[in-house]
C-alpha cells in the first residue's frame, strides 16, 4: 500500500506559517496574566569599576512604581559559581549574574531593576535611576589586548582544540617557492534578531511558575532557574513555542530571565521584562579576532604549508571559545599545517555562538588567504582548491562519511558562469562599474544531540508528534509534520507538531545545525514504535487480518494498516486505538547518535558558494549582483524551508562582508552604534538575486541521512564576496566589512 502523500523532500508550506502571519503564534513578550506587572532594567554608564552609590528618589517616586531592586536589596542569591554553571551552553569561568555586587564589569550592566504597573511606567522610572562611580579605564579593542593574550585556558566543552601539528609548518613555509603571510580582520558583530530577549514569568501561587522566555531550548533555562533560586523543578514549567530569530544568542540564559524570576519570586505576582534594543548590545556577539594565515605552496600549486594563528576577545570573567583555526587542517590537503587559538580578555560582556561560530571567522581568512595564493600563482581560485582537495579529514584522520564537494564546485561553477571570468583584476566591466567574480568553500560539521519524542495517535486519526526542541523559525515544525505523514502515510493537515516546553519529551539546546537530524530521527523512532504498539492492538482483535504480521509484513497509510502482501487485508487506525481501550495510542522514544560510526567517520556539510560584485569606479559604493551557493548536505527534507535557511545565511555573509559593525568607543567602553539605524545591515536593495543548489549526496551518519543547514549557508559566503571585490578592484581589503574608505 503506497503512501499518495510523500512529504519528505517536497517544498513544503510552512506549517505554522498561518499562525504567523496572522499574528495568532505568541512570543514570550506576549502571553498574559490577570496580576501582571513590568520591569524595566537600568544600565550602567560605564564599562569598568564599581558603584559608589545609587540615588532612586526620583526613580521611587515616578508614577506607577511598585518596587525597586539592587545589589543592595535584592533576594539572596548563590555566592558560588556552581548553580550558574547548569548551564549547557555554559563556557569556562566565572557566570555572570546580575545586581550580585557593586563591581561593572561591561557598559550597559543592569544596576537596577524597576517593577511598574505598566511596562511604560517601568521604563521611564528605570531612566531615573542615578548612579555615581568610581571608573576604570576600560579596553574594548582586542588588539589593544593583544600582548596578553594567552592559550592556557580549559577547554569549553563540545569546542575541540586546535589539533596537533603535523610535519614542519614553519621549514616548508620557508623552503616554498610561493608563499604569503597576512593578516585578517573581521568586526565584531551583534545578532540583531526581530524578536528581542523577553521573559514572562507566571505566578501561578503555591510556588509554581510557568516561564514563557526566548530561548533555543527550554529545559536549558528551567535547570539554570531552578539552580539559582533552589527551585523544585516539579513547580517550573518553561515555554517557548515560537522564537522570532536567535542566531545563537539565546542559547544561553540571559539577564532578563534571571531579574523577572528574581522579581516574580519576590513580588509573589506575575513580571515580564522585554529588553529594549540597545540592552540587545549589552550580550551576546561574534567576537573580535585577528587572524594571521600563512600559506606555501610549490609551483604546481600543491599546497606545502598552512599556518594559522588566530587571537579572539573574550570577556574578563570568561573564557569563550569557537573552533576558528581548525578548519584550516580540515579543509585542504596539505602535510604540514599548524593552528594556535589564543584569548585575549577585554572589558565586553561575554561574545556568543552567532550562526557557525568558528568557520565563519576562520574560513573567511583562509579563503581569502586562498584566493590570495591562486593570484601569486597565477592559477584560476577554483583550480587551486581542486588541486588541494581533501579526500579526509587529517584533523582526525578519519574518512568522510560522504562529501561531494567536488559536485558543488562543478554545479556551483556551471550555473554561475564562472568559466566566463577574465582572470585579471579590474578587467571586466559593465559600464561605470567595475565587475568582480569571486568564490570560496565553506565547510560545517554535520552534529547530532540525543533526543527524545513522542507520537500519539487518536482514534479520529489525527497524529500528534512531540519533542522539547525549539523552532527558532528554520521549520522544525514543519519538518517533524513531514517525517511523522510520511511514516503514517496521513495528510500533513492530520499530524500536529508540539515543541518548546518542559512538559515535552527532552531535547537539548537547537544549535549548531543539529536539531533536524536529531529531532527528526527522534521523531522518527517514535513513529516506529506507536506503529509496533498500534500492531499489537491491531494483531489482537477477533478476526484480525494481521494476527500473524510483523512489523516488517505490514504498511501504514491512508488510516489503515495493512499487509504488503495484500493490501485488501487490513485493520484501520481506529479500530487499532480502539482495541486498546484508550482515547489514543502513545508511544515514546529515544534517539542519540550512532557513537561507533563517529568514531570511524567525519562527518561534514560543504558548499561551494560564488559571488559577483559591481563597484562604481569613482564612489567605490559595492553592489552584490548575484550569488550562486551550492550546497552539500545530505538529504534534504524541505526543499522551501532549506532554500530559506541558505538564502538567510548569505544574507548575513552580504552583511558580514559589506555592512555589519559593532562599533565600540575605545574611551567609555560604550557601543555607540547600539540602535538599527546606525548599526547596517543589508536591507532589500542590498539583497538581489541569490541561487541555491542542493546538490545529491547520500550520506549514511544517521537513518534520515539529514546534515543540517542552518549554518552553512553564511560559512565562505563573505569570503567570495571579498574576493570578488578585490578581482573587480584590484585592491585587497583584509578587514570586514568592506566600506567604501577602505575601498578608496
Amino acid at each position: 500500500m503506497s503512501n499518495v502523500h510523500p512529504y519528505v523532500g517536497r517544498a513544503q508550506p510552512r506549517v505554522d506559517g498561518a499562525l504567523k502571519v496572522t499574528g495568532r503564534a505568541r512570543y514570550a513578550a506576549e502571553f498574559r496574566a490577570d496580576d501582571m506587572v513590568y520591569a524595566a532594567a537600568a544600565p550602567a554608564t560605564i564599562a569598568k569599576g564599581r558603584i559608589v552609590s545609587l540615588d532612586l528618589s526620583k526613580a521611587r517616586s515616578a508614577p506607577g512604581v511598585i518596587d525597586i531592586l539592587t545589589h543592595e536589596n535584592r533576594p539572596d542569591i548563590p555566592e558560588s559559581d556552581e548553580p550558574y554553571l547548569n548551564d549547557m551552553v555554559a563556557v569556562p569561568g566565572s557566570p555572570f549574574r546580575p545586581l550580585k555586587d557593586d563591581r561593572i564589569v561591561y557598559s550597559g550592566q543592569a544596576i537596577a531593576l524597576v517593577i511598574a504597573d505598566t511596562h511604560e511606567n517601568a521604563r521611564h522610572a528605570a531612566s531615573l535611576v542615578a548612579a555615581e562611580y568610581e571608573a576604570e579605564p576600560p579596553v574594548v579593542d582586542v588588539a589593544a589586548a593583544r600582548g596578553e593574550a594567552y592559550d592556557t585556558f580549559e577547554p569549553r566543552d563540545g569546542i575541540p582544540p586546535p589539533p596537533p601539528p603535523r610535519g614542519d609548518a614553519e621549514a616548508a613555509f620557508e623552503g616554498a617557492a610561493i608563499r604569503l603571510r597576512n593578516d585578517y580582520r573581521v568586526a565584531p558583530e551583534h545578532h540583531n534578531p526581530m524578536e528581542l530577549m523577553a521573559t514572562t514569568v507566571v505566578w501561578e501561587g503555591e510556588g509554581r511558575l510557568t516561564i514563557h522566555t526566548k530561548t533555543q531550548g527550554v529545559i536549558n533555562p528551567k535547570n539554570y532557574i531552578c539552580a539559582v533560586f533552589g527551585l523544585d523543578p516539579d513547580n517550573v514549567t518553561v515555554n517557548s513555542p515560537f522564537v522570532g530569530g536567535a542566531f545563537g544568542m539565546a542559547l544561553r540564559p540571559h539577564y532578563d530571565l534571571v531579574l523577572a524570576t528574581m522579581a516574580a519570586l519576590k513580588l509573589e505576582r506575575s513580571v515580564r521584562l522585554v529588553l529594549t534594543r540597545a540592552q540587545m548590545y549589552t550580550m551576546g556577539w561574534r567576537p573580535d579576532t585577528l587572524q594571521t594565515v600563512a600559506l606555501s605552496a610549490n609551483g604546481d600549486g600543491a599546497l606545502s604549508s598552512i599556518s594559522h594563528h588566530a587571537i579572539q576577545a573574550t570577556s574578563r570573567y570568561e573564557d569563550y571559545q569557537e573552533p576558528i583555526v581548525n578548519w584550516s587542517g580540515l579543509l585542504y590537503d596539505c602535510p604540514n599545517v599548524s593552528l594556535k587559538y589564543e584569548l585575549a580578555k577585554i572589558d565586553t560582556a561575554t561574545p556568543s555562538d552567532m550562526r557557525a561560530p568558528g568557520a565563519t571567522l576562520g574560513v573567511y581568512a583562509l579563503e581569502a588567504a586562498m584566493d590570495e595564493l591562486s593570484y601569486e600563482l597565477g592559477v584560476d581560485p577554483l583550480e587551486l582548491r581542486l588541486k588541494n582537495y581533501a579526500e579526509r579529514d587529517r584533523n582526525d584522520d578519519k574518512p568522510f562519511s560522504s562529501k561531494e564537494l567536488r559536485a558543488a564546485y562543478a554545479q556551483g561553477a556551471e550555473r554561475f558562469g564562472w568559466s566566463k571570468r577574465s582572470p585579471e583584476p579590474r578587467s571586466m566591466r559593465d559600464g561605470k562599474e567595475l565587475v568582480g567574480l569571486g568564490m570560496a568553500t565553506g565547510c560545517w560539521e554535520a552534529m547530532m544531540q540525543p533526543h527524545s519524542a513522542s507520537a500519539t495517535l487518536s482514534a479520529d486519526g489525527r497524529l500528534e508528534v512531540a519533542c522539547g526542541t525549539a523552532d527558532i523559525g528554520t521549520g522544525t515544525y514543519t519538518i517533524l509534520s513531514q517525517i511523522a505523514a510520511d511514516e503514517f502515510g496521513l495528510d500533513i493537515g492530520d499530524v500536529t507538531a508540539r515543541v518548546g516546553d518542559t512538559t515535552l519529551p527532552m531535547a537539548p539546546v537547537e544549535g549548531g545545525s543539529w536539531a533536524a537530524a536529531s529531532a527528526g530521527n527522534a521523531v522518527r523512532v517514535a513513529c516506529k514504535a506507536l506503529k509496533e504498539n498500534l500492531l499489537k492492538h491491531a494483531r489482537g482483535l477477533d478476526g484480525s487480518p494481521l494476527a500473524n504480521a510483523s512489523l516488517d509484513h505490514v504498511a501504514f497509510a491512508n488510516g489503515r494498516i495493512a499487509l504488503g502482501s495484500d493490501e485488501s487485508q487490513s485493520v484501520s487506525f481506529a479500530d487499532a486505538v480502539r482495541a486498546s481501550g484508550e482515547a489514543a495510542v502513545t508511544a515514546k522514544a529515544d534517539f542519540a547518535p550512532d557513537e561507533d560510526f563517529s568514531k570511524k567517520f567525519a562527518a561534514y556539510t560543504h558548499s561551494a558558494v560564488f559571488a559577483e560584485v559591481k563597484v562604481d569606479e569613482e564612489l567605490g559604493v559595492i553592489r552584490v549582483t548575484r550569488v550562486v551557493s551550492a550546497i552539500a548536505a545530505g538529504r534534504i527534507l524541505n526543499l522551501a524551508t532549506a532554500r530559506s535557511q541558505i538564502l538567510g545565511g548569505v544574507v548575513m555573509g552580504i552583511g558580514m562582508a559589506l555592512h555589519e559593525e559593532t562599533l565600540w568607543d575605545k574611551r567609555l567602553g560604550r557601543v555607540v552604534n547600539a540602535n538599527l539605524g546606525e548599526y547596517h545591515m543589508p536591507a532589500h536593495a542590498d539583497v538581489q538575486n541569490i541561487d541555491v543548489i542542493f546538490v545529491e549526496e547520500d550520506d549514511k551518519a544517521n537513518p534520515l541521512g539529514v546534515k543540517g543547514l542552518g549554518e552553512i549557508g553564511i560559512v565562505g559566503a563573505a569570503a567570495a564576496i571579498a574576493n570578488a571585490v578585490f578581482h573587480a578592484t584590484g585592491r585587497r581589503v583584509r578587514e570586514l566589512p568592506i566600506t567604501i574608505d577602505k575601498l578608496l
